[in-house]
């Protein structure tokens, strides 16, 4: 890291000595001279510095010198801060004046014991000391006084290139291009095929990639597109989540894997997609199998692109160098001319040396130095950008560092760019080596943690650190340091080369948890900061190395992928409460989304701490302590939904810039004292300030609601609020629900007037409730340019819309509530060309709304139409909406879809609900784009209607349609030659979809997907069932029926290959014709309780629903199929993946012999089959199983024989019953195999000891057991109760209860091997024992009491009410073992369970 800490410290330093209330303190306690002797000594090394780092690169005395004088620069940090930090304090407790004694009470002790000056002497002494040391050391080591001028930030300013040029790759873009987009399908029998692109790291795979991706015949050609940044971690989960979101663009909540996959399944389901995987590091091909299941149900033509550095995987799956078809053509490093090419590009700005001819030497060699590798030609042309002298070039390419090779696996160039930065940049770029590869940041994020660890303390004039962090952002990311993520321009990442660097440039002083790094003891006393990346069980010992790291500032914890809102990750309370106590210098502290109910009380003395991020935890309550933070910046609570208190006042927080309280629901108002924080810059919240807590808030340039505008009696507090001087980029203005008569009238409109915010800056507007009868001219003021987003709501006194119509740059409009309007014409849209750059406009419960008309020319950009619950607008006269796409309307007249339909011509979407339900027909122009159709509650002669003018409709939806008999539907069916995508759902007079499938065939030519819900009378698909015509409808390949409570039977077509049926309580048959089902893919059989059928398998016997012609099956899926005996002949499935059978009671033979040939099986559940006699005797199973699930069989486990499962299983689940009489675990240990990471054990109620027979298990890392009351005897050490993310709690069982207790007082041998990651116990109630426990619970003499801060009639209430939910949530929660001298600080609700 060379000088990097020194240097930027040293302008920490000299800035906190300037600070007048710091001197006053030095004054007082007789260390002034000390402070300037060390002021003029630090001045000296300074000189030195410039040396020592460029003599550090080959010296190895030079690097040691200076690592301790950047160890010496913390500890001269640390104790100035706590000086600083007593000033604030004295500072405080003058003001406080005669309560001074009470102010005092407030302070942590760790701030009034510190202000003895005795103790501060020893530790200046010992600085002084040090220092003096090194100084000496120099003549030793050769230093001397050197002047070298770094580049300055501000010269690079307007040198910024583009960097989409690309060079050399035409070639290669055009055979990939041929790959991707060519007729002839590489796949074999898979419906996709893999585009490999393989090369070296830095030789531009990504970025070919890209181009590809975003190129537009690639887009035009497949449906569905996905791109996913994979790294080292290939994690199935988190690219299957990346996916999904990718192709649906929604963000939805799965239990577990399977769930994702089979609803990514169904989003790919005949599609042609690309996906891109970025960055493949994974050489598992079981992993590769698991991640693809879903993609085999894409259109055949589809493709992956895999971007890697390895070709393991690629030669398993079936590449090589030598194959014409599948060949591995690893990505070359650009040619000499390219490389010149593109290394000028960026150097110069042109493309060649034309106009520097005398560099040109010169770049040819450093052209040949950079190996033809376009990332360090990129990142040594924006070095050189601003350096067009002859002797610069020079003076880099004879640099040491290029003599170094590349040894530390970091690529010179990349070295010599960094040493270029100057001090302050080389030290905010090494703080990134932070974060883990491939983590997507955030610019506000990191800004806010270079100011929290005092980077960016900065001299110049009219710039906050803020500012100044975004220019040196901005810096780093023109000189490619950073680079867009690819899914979201406004994020960031570091290529992994860049990252390898940031990791070695830091040194000792930062250290990831996720590097594999031997950690001395004498090391981690100098660490300074340190992160972790989330696991979801994180115990004590993984963080135990750290007890040493007394000096750390910085705890950082990080995930890496898509992590849903519901996920939290567990860290053990040991960690929080034991380690944090240790850690008193800490800065920056994030705890962001771990599974925690409390702040740990140690925060609130943490003294130094700038950045405190509790987002998206559990916690219920911010404590007190937390306002004597005087140093705290960066306070975050965002998505803590549980977050129902906060500290009685803020007033103390003098330094607070930045509080983020967004999605705090249950908190109804701001804090005491937030009004008077000067400092606050951003407060981004949804609850509303007053007018009285803004006015002192002068640089509050963020997001700002301001609530009970509709309280104020006058317009004085709006006007001294000062609004114009304000820069807000979003401004939400509340008047409240309540009436209040000096609220309205003239007096809201003055008090809106005076709202006007400045005009350069605002983005986002939002009016609530506004009760003014007229909008004052600011509203719609044309100055406001950069104005996108406006909604105006529930504005019920007012009679006309503002002039919304000539903001320049507005997007997206929402009006609604506004009863009073009537008419909407040329005072909503102005003079000139109206709403030119708007793309999405809503109206919404417009009542009196009337009349609407619009001038030539109006909305040229709109795109999206909505219109809601305007049930009287009657009279609509619109010129052409020509870019109109999207047309939704809900409850209003016929008329407005007649005339809106016939001006946007363009559709291609088209949603109405509850228009107009009896009406029979309705006149429509021709709709020749329409795409997608969506009638929700309508009748059905307007369902006619649409389909007649609308041939080109692919997909259709329809809800609830009046009258829509068997004949009308299949009136409607065609006109729908061109549908591939069927929904229907609560018609409930269609009894049959079609007459005949032969019949069908003629109009459904296309039809892909059929799904029918809630119809209640439907009885089958088609009336003749019985054609066996399954040849027809050969298209159709997705086929899902559910809660259809008179559906009879369901002969299906020939060609399906997804097959669901679901709650149709009716159903007696679903079956194929003779030879049929060849395809099928996957069957879903849930609550088809009445089927007659008994068999699955079943040799040639032709008929059956699941039989041997069906050799295509990958998922079945059978759930309360009552009358199945059955399973023969599994031996012909040989594409099965998962099979799950549960509650089917009538089951009795199972063939497990058969089991081994099912090569491609992974996951087996077998469920709460009753009758079934299978034990599993032969101890066979599939070759690949992972994962398998057995409860509630005829046979007890324990009387299981020896089991010989694949080295493939990681996930095993066994759930008995009372009949099994197995007492201890060991009973069971035959049959585990040693592979075991996850294991699962169900309602064994009379296991008493688990931690015998676990010793084989050396890869398990999660334990679970459910539902074993008797259970003693734990496998854990004498800390498991405190360690334990999750861990036991009431109610327990007497024994368990004693045998916890017994954990805590011996010493419990740790289980050899067992290298597990957490031990999670889930003690549940029975159904026949809640009385029992509950009432145990609630005894007097209960070594766990509950205790409710009301009487014991409501905790008694609470917990019968916790009792009835538990049958659902299945768990309880805790968070630690709670001793019982410490009963009646503890108490519980619901929420803790939850």
């Amino acid at each position: 890291m060379a000088e990097i800490v020194l240097s930027a410290f040293l302008t920490v330093v000299f800035e906190k000595l300037a600070s007048e209330a710091l001197k006053k303190i030095v004054r007082s306690k007789g260390i002034e001279s000390e402070l300037k002797k060390l002021k003029k000594t630090l001045d000296q090394i300074q000189d030195l510095l410039n040396d020592a780092s460029q003599k550090e690169v080959t010296n190895e005395a030079v690097k040691r010198w200076l690592n301790d004088l950047q160890h010496l620069a913390y500890d001269i940090d640390d104790l100035l801060d706590d000086l600083a930090t007593e000033a604030i304090h004295r500072e405080l407790t003058e003001e406080g004046g005669a309560s001074t004694s009470m102010v005092r009470k407030l302070i942590p002790s760790c701030c009034t014991s510190f202000s003895q000056s005795n103790r501060m002497h020893p530790k200046l002494d010992d600085i002084a000391t040090r220092l003096q040391e090194l100084v000496e050391a120099k003549n030793n080591l050769g230093l001397s006084v050197i002047t070298y001028e770094k580049p300055k930030i501000e010269r690079y300013e307007a040198s910024l290139v583009d960097e989409s040029g690309i060079f050399g790759r035409k070639d290669d873009k055009k055979k990939l291009m041929e790959k991707l987009l060519g007729d002839k399908d590489e796949s074999g029998s898979q419906n996709f095929s893999i585009v490999p692109i393989v090369g070296m790291g830095g030789v531009g795979k990504t970025t070919l990639a890209r181009l590809l991706y975003d190129e537009k015949k690639v887009k035009d050609h497949f449906e569905l597109r996905a791109w996913v940044c994979v790294s080292d971690e290939f994690s199935i989960l988190n690219i299957s989540k990346v996916i999904y979101q990718s192709v649906t663009g929604e963000k939805k909540e799965f239990e577990d894997l399977n769930l994702l996959q089979e609803a990514l399944r169904g989003k790919l389901q005949n599609k042609l997609f690309l996906i891109v995987l970025d960055d493949v590091w994974s050489e598992s091909y079981g992993d590769w199998e698991k991640l693809v299941g879903p993609f085999h149900a894409g259109t055949s033509g589809s493709r992956i692109i895999m971007t890697t550095r390895k070709e393991q995987l690629l030669k398993q799956l079936g590449f090589s160098h030598q194959d014409p078809l599948c060949c591995i053509d690893s990505l070359q490093r650009l040619s000499q001319d390219d490389a010149l090419s593109l290394f000028a590009q960026h150097a110069l700005g042109v493309a060649n040396f034309d106009s520097h001819p005398t560099l040109r030497p010169y770049g040819e060699q450093f052209v040949k130095k950079c190996g033809g590798l376009p990332l360090a030609l990129r990142i040594l042309g924006r070095l050189l950008m601003t350096k067009t002298d002859e002797e610069e070039w020079k003076y880099l390419l004879d640099s040491e560092i290029w003599s170094l090779g590349n040894e530390d696996k970091i690529v010179p160039v990349l070295r010599l760019s960094y040493n270029d930065l100057s001090a302050t940049l080389k030290l905010l770029f090494a703080y990134c080596s932070l974060f883990p590869k491939d983590y997507v940041f955030d610019k506000e994020e990191l800004v806010l943690l270079w100011m929290a660890e005092g980077f960016l303390q900065h001299s110049a004039a009219r710039k906050s650190m803020q500012q100044w962090g975004q220019k040196c952002f901005e810096e780093l990311l023109s000189r490619s340091f950073f680079q867009h993520a690819p899914n979201d321009k406004s994020l960031f990442v570091m290529h992994d080369l860049l990252n390898d660097l940031a990791t070695f440039v830091a040194g000792d002083f930062f250290s990831r948890l996720d590097i594999k790094q031997e950690l001395r003891k004498e090391a981690l006393e100098k660490h300074r900061h340190m992160s972790f990346v989330c696991e979801d069980y994180m115990v004590y010992k993984r963080f135990q190395p750290f007890r040493g790291a007394k000096n750390l500032r910085t705890f950082l914890a990080f995930y890496v992928g898509v992590v849903e809102d519901w996920h939290k990750f567990n860290l053990s309370n040991k960690v929080l409460n034991d380690l944090l106590q240790e850690l008193p210098l800490l800065r920056v502290l994030n705890l962001s989304n771990l599974s925690i109910s409390e702040v740990p009380e140690v925060v609130g003395s943490m003294k130094h701490l700038r950045y405190l991020n509790l987002s998206d935890t559990k916690i219920t309550h911010l404590p007190e302590n937390v306002c004597n933070l005087y140093n705290l910046q960066t306070l975050i609570v965002s998505g803590c939904h549980e977050l129902i208190k906060l500290p009685k006042s803020f007033s103390k927080l003098n330094n607070l810039q930045h509080f983020d309280m967004r999605g705090t629901w249950k908190l109804k108002k701001m804090p005491l004292g937030i009004g008077e924080l000067k400092s606050l810059q951003t407060l981004s919240s949804d609850i509303g300030l007053t007018l009285t807590e803004l006015k002192n808030l002068q640089n509050l340039p963020g997001k700002v609601c301001i609530d009970g505008l509709g309280n104020a009696e006058n317009a004085v507090d709006a006007r001294e609020a000062n609004f114009s001087q304000k820069k807000f980029s979003e401004l939400v203005l509340n008047w409240g629900d309540e009436f209040k008569a000096y609220g309205t009238g003239t007096l809201g409109k003055e008090v809106l007037n005076e709202l006007k915010p400045h005009n350069g800056t605002l983005e986002k507007l939002r009016i609530v409730s506004y009760k003014g009868m007229e909008f004052p001219n600011w509203v719609g003021d044309p100055a406001f340019r950069r104005l996108t987003i406006v909604s105006i709501n529930g504005c019920a006194e007012c009679t006309s819309l503002p002039m919304l119509g000539q903001l320049p740059s507005l997007k997206d409009l929402s009006i609604g509530g506004m009863s009073k309007v009537k008419v909407v014409g040329l005072e909503f849209l102005g003079t000139d060309l109206a709403f030119p750059s708007l793309e999405t406009l809503s109206f919404s419960s417009m009542s009196g709304w009337e009349e609407w008309s619009t001038n030539s020319g109006a909305f040229p950009c709109l795109q999206e139409l909505q219109i809601e619950d305007c049930p009287n607008l009657v009279q609509v006269s619109l010129e052409a909406l020509p870019s109109v796409r999207v047309l939704k309307l809900r409850k209003c007249g016929h008329c407005v879809l007649r005339n809106l339909v016939d001006v946007a011509s363009s559709l291609t979407k088209l949603e109405i609900n509850d228009i107009c339900p009896n009406l029979t027909r309705v006149s429509l122009e021709g709709l020749p784009s329409l795409r997608v159709l969506k009638v929700i509650k309508c009748g059905h002669g307007l369902l006619k209607s649409l389909v007649d003018v609308a041939s080109t409709i692919t997909k259709l939806k329809i809800y609830n349609i009046l009258g829509l008999t068997d004949e009308l539907w299949r009136g409607v069916t065609e006109y729908l030659g061109a549908v591939e995508e069927v929904s229907i759902r609560a018609c409930d007079e269609i009894r049959y979809l079609w007459d005949s499938k032969a019949e069908a065939s003629k109009f459904l030519v296309n039809l892909r997907k059929l799904d029918v819900q809630d119809c209640s009378n439907l009885v089958s698909l088609g009336e003749k069932e019985k054609d066996n015509s399954g040849s027809n409808l050969t298209s159709l390949t997705t086929l899902e029926v559910s809660s259809c409570n008179s559906f009879e039977r369901c002969n299906c077509p020939d060609n399906i290959e997804d097959l669901s049926i679901s709650d149709c309580d009716s159903v007696t048959s679903v079956s194929f014709t003779t030879g049929g089902g060849q395809k099928l893919k996957s069957v879903l059989l849930i609550h088809c309780k009445k089927l007659l059928e008994k068999e699955i398998g079943g040799g040639e016997k032709s008929g059956l629903l699941i039989n041997s012609n069906m050799r295509m099956l990958e998922y079945v899926h059978i759930y309360s199929w009552l009358n199945l005996k059955s399973i023969n002949e599994l031996n012909c499935f040989i594409h099965l993946t998962r099979l799950t059978i549960i509650n089917c009671s009538s089951m009795e033979s199972f063939p497990d012999h058969e089991l081994p040939n099912l090569t491609s099986l992974t996951h087996l559940t077998i469920q709460m089959c009753t009758s079934m006699d299978a034990s599993f005797p032969r101890g066979l199973w599939p070759p690949k199983l992972c994962s398998l699930n057995i409860k509630g069989l005829k046979k007890p486990i324990s009387e299981w024989g020896p089991q010989n499962f694949p080295t493939s299983l990681s996930y095993l689940n066994l759930c008995d019953g009372p009949y099994d009489n197995m007492k201890s675990f060991d009973q069971l240990s035959h049959l585990f195999p040693p592979s075991l990471t996850h294991l699962h054990i169900e309602e064994f109620e009379k296991l008493e000891s688990v931690s015998r027979g676990l010793q084989r298990l050396t890869s398990l890392q999660h334990l679970f057991i459910w539902n074993c009351p008797k259970t003693i005897d734990l496998p854990e050490k004498k800390e498991l109760a405190k360690e334990a993310p999750i861990g036991p709690m009431s109610p327990l069982s007497p024994a368990l209860r004693q045998a916890q207790s017994e954990a805590k007082q011996s010493k419990l041998k740790e289980i050899d091997g067992f290298q597990r990651k957490t031990f999670i116990l889930c003690c549940l109630w029975f159904t026949r024992n809640i009385d029992v426990q509950v009432n145990d619970l609630l005894s007097k003499n209960h070594p766990w009491k509950c205790r409710t801060p009301s009487d014991d009639r409501s905790c008694e209430a609470s917990m019968l009410y916790m009792c009835s939910i538990f049958s659902i949530i299945q768990t309880i929660r805790c968070k630690e073992l709670i001793e019982p001298k410490e009963k009646e600080k503890f108490w519980f609700s619901s929420r803790d369970i939850l």
